[in-house]
């Protein structure tokens, strides 16, 4: 074995087992109750060995807006949160990853990153003949809104363009992911929190996810519900589950964290898209993981400059940036409400890697990548916007108490202090 870590407690496949997990060129060789090593990472009897998080949702907004955030900082802070693995999203960035020639300049400015990155490829109006050849080129799979997106050089699609593309891509068996919000219900928001709430009502999201719940139907391509915040929605990803249609949903660490009552005037670091909602809205969002009709939290880290986040709830950008957090503020939420270690890394490791079909990636078995964090659950902390990796101080976590630290990454055998990263395309991890 090149690396054996021996712990008592470690998440896998089959729960939490005492085990030795070897390590050979990288790669997981052996889960077993004793592995006989020179080189063996004693796990302390507070810590945990988790799979490295994989993180399908992340706005890192290279080249182009690297103000905002970079793919240097954003993987530091990733790997500083305990996620190995990053699907990066196509808008933010200038240009957008709507051709093959975008993809490759985006791909040029992940020369140097802490953790593995895919990418995905978007969906505008009048880019449909792209899809194969971006598809081709291994993106992950292609997003979409299906309202203004927040950047002009991405544009929303209509629900006819919507259905050409997933006809297309169901030739492909490519994954489509939405940004479910309605346009037409969706209005003006006003300055305050009650009226960016009321600007973007559940209606917006429940509409529109009704709609590709339809689109699904019609064409047979696979489609996945991002950020989902509005729990009335639950029952129409509930409907199609039940008539065996490839639908999946996501829900976010600030969605189970935060709740509309608690946000003031402001505070526009809470501003998201589709917003922050009411205390028991967060709750249904809960049940929804522990019936599986939500699959997957990933961050949406959306970063962006301090100035961009100054203002009021009207004009302030929309995003939260979590990516170094997410791992502690879902395990505070799942922990008080009786979940176990064993489902958080099912939901932002396991199901993630699914997802996207990184068949290397989110479990601790033989075979899989050697991608482990170390993890001590029940020691507390408090988050300090400063101390954190992004580029810029701004998260709604600030002064916050959290449940459990990072204490090592691992990517592939080697602990992460250098920007020893790789770029995936679909089909070879």
């Amino acid at each position: 074995m090149d690396l054996v870590f021996r712990a008592r407690r470690v998440i896998t496949p089959q729960g939490e087992i005492a085990a030795d997990v070897g390590v050979v060129d990288g790669r997981i060789v052996a889960v077993e109750p004793f592995i006989e090593s020179p080189n063996v990472v004693h796990l302390a009897d507070d810590e945990v060995l988790l799979p490295g998080l994989v993180d399908t949702h992340v706005h890192v907004n290279d080249p182009g807006r690297t103000e905002w955030e970079g793919f240097e900082t954003a993987t530091r802070a990733a790997a500083a949160g305990g996620v190995t693995t990053i699907i990066d999203m196509p808008l933010n960035s200038i240009p957008p990853t709507v051709e093959v020639a975008a993809l490759e300049i985006k791909r040029k400015a992940a020369a140097n990153v802490s953790v593995d990155v895919g990418f995905w490829g978007g969906i505008i109006p009048g880019n449909l003949a792209d899809l194969k050849p971006l598809h081709e080129a291994g993106v992950f799979g292609f997003k979409c809104f299906l309202l203004h997106s927040g950047v002009d050089e991405f544009p929303a699609v209509t629900k006819a363009e919507l259905e050409a593309a997933l006809r297309e891509l169901a030739t492909l068996d490519a994954l489509t992911i939405v940004h479910a919000e309605d346009a037409h219900t969706v209005r003006e928001s006003e300055p305050d929190y009650p009226g960016f709430l009321a600007s973007r009502p559940r209606e917006a999201e429940n509409r529109a996810i009704a709609d590709v719940v339809e689109l699904t139907r019609k064409t047979g391509a696979r489609t996945h519900i991002l950020h989902l915040s509005s729990s009335d929605a639950l029952h129409i990803i509930e409907g199609a589950h039940r008539d065996r249609l490839p639908v999946t949903a996501e829900t976010c660490p600030h969605y189970l964290t935060f709740t509309a009552e608690e946000i003031h005037d402001g505070q526009t670091e809470f501003k998201c898209c589709p917003p922050i909602r009411e205390a028991e809205n967060r709750e249904a969002l809960w049940q929804g993981l522990r019936e599986g009709v939500i699959e997957l939290v990933v961050s949406d880290h959306s970063p962006s400059t301090v100035e961009l986040k100054a203002g009021d709830f009207a004009t302030a950008w929309g995003g939260i940036a979590s990516l170094q957090l997410g791992l502690p503020a879902v395990w505070t939420g799942a922990r008080s409400r009786g979940f176990h270690l064993t489902d958080v890394v099912r939901w932002m490791a396991t199901h993630p890697a699914r997802q996207v079909g990184l068949e290397s990636k989110g479990a601790i078995e033989v075979g899989k990548d050697a991608d482990l964090v170390v993890f001590a659950p029940d020691q507390k902390f408090v988050v300090d916007k400063n101390a954190l990796h992004h580029r810029n101080p701004v998260t709604p976590y600030h002064g916050r108490e959290l449940h459990g630290v990072v204490r090592q990454t691992w990517l592939r055998g080697k602990e992460i202090s250098t920007t020893h990263g790789k770029l995936l395309r679909r089909g070879e991890a």
